[in-house]
């Protein structure tokens, strides 16, 4: 299902996915963002909202692929919107309501969601790049896209998935991806994060509790004060992490089978 609908949104943008082996190429390398399709948008919030006042009980509204770049949509409930491969490029939707929407392959690069309910949403191959999610709430959502330079400062990922999809690689390994992002206070308890990429990330005082890390790359991501009670480290890179001063690490699973641990920054 996934590997379908990855195929026929690459098709949607015009990109060439299958011109080059998979991992000589990102997604950032596929298409340009300064084209109409990434600057521009082609409904307003008011389209959006008489369409959704329309919409007959129990059916959704179908956005797929829309370019709705740099809307207004904050405060809105769009859970009966499929998102799927839109692009809201600088879009605000800070305070909406996303419970349960798809948003795979969709592109919201340096957008804002602060405060956004995206609880059991759908973020796979999600392009969210440099975008502000302080305070979002992702509990029990999939999360497999690249969340990049992103503030995600108090944001509530509880239960989320955010491991790597094993089964669908024709796009590259599609994962949770947080390089040099800012985790501080965030809340993982209880999450999937298995072979995540967690790189130069901020993860100041963030609850991992019951976590599962294995596998993950966690290098020169800083975890102090971050509570990882349960939290199974288990093969996860450590490499010129610090992990030193993380609360509850006698509590942490498997933190003596962590990869690099005589790399870790321990003080």
């Amino acid at each position: 299902m996934k590997l379908a609908a990855s195929l026929s949104i690459a098709v949607a943008l015009g990109w060439t996915l299958l011109a080059a082996p998979a991992k000589s190429q990102s997604m950032l390398d596929m298409v340009d963002l300064a084209s109409p399709a990434f600057t521009t948008a082609e409904m307003s919030r008011a389209d959006i909202e008489a369409a959704l006042a329309k919409l007959p009980a129990g059916e959704k509204l179908d956005l797929f692929g829309k370019a709705l770049n740099k809307l207004d949509l904050s405060g809105m409930d769009l859970r009966r919107v499929s998102l799927q491969a839109a692009r809201l490029m600088g879009a605000n939707l800070s305070g909406a309501n996303l419970e349960g929407v798809n948003l795979d392959s969709a592109w919201s690069m340096n957008s804002d969601w602060t405060g956004a309910s995206l609880k059991g949403a759908s973020l796979f191959g999600t392009q969210l790049i440099g975008a502000t999610l302080d305070r979002a709430d992702l509990t029990g959502a999939r999360v497999a896209g690249d969340f990049s330079k992103a503030s995600m400062k108090g944001a509530k990922l509880d239960g989320a998935d955010l491991s790597a999809d094993e089964k669908n690689q024709s796009m590259g390994l599609m994962r949770g991806t947080f390089k040099s992002t800012n985790l501080e206070g965030a809340s993982f308890k209880g999450a999937n994060l298995r072979r995540a990429l967690i790189e130069y990330t901020s993860l100041n005082g963030a609850d991992l509790t019951g976590a599962s890390l294995a596998g993950s790359e966690l290098g020169g991501s800083d975890f102090t004060g971050a509570d990882v009670a349960g939290a199974d480290f288990d093969g996860a890179d450590v490499n010129s992490a610090r992990i030193g001063a993380m609360k509850n690490a006698e509590k942490a699973l498997n933190l003596d089978k962590a990869r690099n641990l005589d790399r870790a920054y321990r003080n």
